[in-house]
Parts: structure tokens; C-alpha cells; sequence
């Protein structure tokens, strides 16, 4: 279970962020996000089976997840980003 402790002022800059991801179209807000999950997977130097197994996803979700052809849920948002190692917010950067 993942714990977040933030501040208002935290808060509000990612929900701020979001409303302006949400803003664009579906299809570019997956694909910002898919590009987001290739790169930070390309950072650690793994591979797509590799996130898969530590996120305890299938592996072609995780390329589908990629080429922007699955809108992915916020709990498979947060198991990506605990195998990542990162906070949710880094996709949203």
C-alpha cells in the first residue's frame, strides 16, 4: 500500500497538472503517458518483461501501455511506478 503525505500546496500542483493533461485529447494523454513509462523503464535500463514482473502486470499490457493502446487505471499506475521506483508525480512531469 502506498502511503503519500503531502502538503496542500503539493497537492494542488498535481492536481493542476492533471486537469491539464486532461485537457488534451484521450489519445494524447496516453500517448504522453506511455512515453513517460518508456522512458523512465529506459533510465533503469530494463526491459518491458522485466517492469512487467515487478509491477505483476503481463508484459503486453506494458507495451500496450507504451504505444498509447490501453487506457490504464490508477492501480496499475501505482504498481508501475512502485516497480519504476519512482512517484506517481514523476509521470506527470
Amino acid at each position: 500500500m502506498l502511503t503519500i503525505v503531502c502538503s496542500r500546496k503539493r497537492i494542488l500542483k498535481l492536481a493542476l497538472c492533471i486537469l491539464r493533461l486532461a485537457m488534451a485529447s484521450d489519445s494524447e494523454i496516453l500517448k504522453k503517458f506511455g512515453n513517460r513509462v518508456r522512458e523512465l523503464r529506459k533510465e533503469r535500463n530494463i526491459s518491458q518483461e522485466e517492469l512487467a514482473d515487478k509491477a505483476d502486470l503481463h508484459r503486453t499490457y506494458i507495451g500496450m501501455i507504451e504505444r498509447a493502446e490501453k487506457n490504464i487505471t490508477l492501480m496499475n499506475i501505482e504498481k508501475i511506478a512502485n516497480a519504476l521506483e519512482v512517484s506517481i508525480k514523476d509521470f506527470f512531469k
